[in-house]
């Protein structure tokens, strides 16, 4: 453990004994950060993932420089199925930590295989379309989704917990289970999940049986069973000797009338139940040949439809991957984290790819998970003030030329990735002011007094004001 004010490793004391800061409260804190980590390895170790994400999240809360913390809780997350989440952490905790950081293999592992990319793309795409499906109520389309989704990514918990959700609306209680119990295999102790199984649970409990009486029959006498024809013959072990000649006799007359009561009453009762019974196989028979035949029918209507329905998403297919907002803003962001990684000097290659992702991405006007959100303010964050240093070193190189239309947009990406940077706004308001776009160079002057006041930018905004003014009224 290091002090946080002077960086020097700290003794048992509850001060530091290089700078003499009190660490009374810094010790706790760092123990604390460090028991919830012990927690969530421990419930990570028998894949209690749900509790291990909430004992690792709890433990950045208290110190969020805990790289092994941020490590694990990536593994959880990827693991979990949740790629994008995994990925945030690891390139957060490479920040923290640029060397002897084994974050650096786990992004290797993800960015050197472009298949395992394209598969993650492919997952997130899929996934999105099953929800829309959904929402559309669609949902044979949405099962076929997620059955696409589990086929490459099998560990996607939120897919696993969807498609049962589906069953469970279709009452296909057995698939249900069957989803929720492959859900339990990975996150043993998933909240969801347990709740989705104690109702399907619930709806396959078998009825309870005939209770017994609990009486116990009475031992009976020690006898002797044989089969005769349809009839069964007892008779007693402990028969005495002098009876045998009767004995044999009443068995003869026992057997003749067995026969009798088998020719005449049994044997014509039991042809007649045997008929029954196969014209009521029968019956059953035929009843299944008419529903097959409607079920034939209507999946002959159902394939119909389905055909159509697939030639039209194929029609769209190549415009719907051009135009698919989520999964182009992620494959940018993964390839701009890529990017930032491998060099992190070359900030315009990374402005480049920042550019491609959308407006609504970033401004929230999709549904973005946070994961995305954070993996982009932290790059943005990063490479920011680089981007700007660039964009207004061509700008102001631009605006010193007179060329005013290339000093423009490369002055506004200054201010737009540096809003402290007062030089390019100002400079910018002069451009706008230059080319006669009045308007504009009002806007930007009028934001140079309000966001740098008592300056001598604002002095100056405000003069060139007031000559705008009174050429207006000239």
């Amino acid at each position: 453990m290091i002090c946080y004010q002077c960086g020097c490793t700290l003794s048992e004391h509850n001060f530091c004994t290089n700078c003499g800061a009190d660490v009374t409260l810094y010790k706790r804190i760092i123990y604390i950060s460090n028991r919830f980590y012990n927690d969530g390895l421990e419930r990570a170790s028998v894949r209690d993932l749900t509790g291990a994400i909430a004992s690792l999240r709890q433990s950045l809360k208290f110190d969020k420089n805990n790289v092994e913390a941020r490590n694990l809780l990536g593994l959880v997350y990827f693991e979990t199925g949740e790629v994008v989440a995994a990925l945030s952490e690891w390139v957060i905790s490479k920040n923290l930590r640029p060397k002897k950081n084994i974050a650096d293999d786990y992004i290797d592992m993800i960015q050197t295989n472009q298949n395992r990319l394209d598969t993650i793309n492919q997952t997130i795409k899929k996934y999105n379309q099953a929800l829309t499906y959904c929402h559309q109520d669609s949902l044979d389309l949405a099962v076929i989704q997620l059955k696409k989704v589990l086929s490459l990514n099998p560990k996607f918990i939120r897919a696993h917990q969807l498609l049962a959700l589906l069953y469970i609306n279709s009452e296909e209680w057995e698939r249900a289970k069957r989803e929720l119990t492959k859900c339990l295999e990975i996150d043993a102790n998933n909240t969801a999940t347990l709740r989705y199984l104690k109702e399907v649970n619930e709806m396959l409990m078998p009825e309870e049986g005939v209770k017994n009486t609990g009486k116990k029959p009475k031992k009976s006498e020690e006898i002797v069973k044989y089969q005769s024809g349809n009839e069964t013959i007892i008779q007693p072990v402990n028969m005495k000797d002098g009876k045998g000649v009767t004995s044999l006799l009443n068995l003869g007359i026992g057997l003749a009338i067995g026969i009798a009561i088998a020719f005449f009453l049994i044997l014509p009762a039991r042809i007649q139940a045997a008929k029954a019974n196969i014209d009521e196989n029968l019956r059953k028979v035929s009843e299944q040949s008419d529903a097959k035949t409607a079920t034939i029918d209507e999946l002959q209507q159902q394939l119909g439809v389905l055909q159509e329905e697939k030639a039209d998403l194929e029609q769209d297919l190549a415009a719907y991957l051009g135009t698919d907002g989520t999964l182009r803003s992620v494959d940018s962001l993964m390839k701009a984290a890529g990017a930032y990684l491998t060099n992190p000097e070359e900030v315009t290659v990374v402005a480049d790819y920042l550019e491609e992702i959308e407006a609504e991405e970033v401004e929230g006007e999709s549904d973005n998970s946070e994961a995305f959100e954070t993996l982009y303010n932290t790059l943005l964050a990063l490479v920011g003030p680089g981007i700007a240093e660039s964009y207004y070193n061509d700008g102001y190189e631009a605006y010193r030329q007179e060329n005013y239309a290339d000093a423009i947009p490369n002055l506004e990406k200054a201010f737009q990735y540096d809003a402290t940077n007062g030089e390019a706004l100002y400079n910018l308001a002069n451009a706008y002011y230059r080319l006669g776009q009045t308007e504009e160079a009002k806007e930007a002057y009028l934001q140079v007094i309000q966001l740098f006041p008592g300056t001598e930018k604002a002095s100056k905004s405000e003069d060139f004001l007031q000559e705008m003014e009174d050429e207006i009224q000239d």
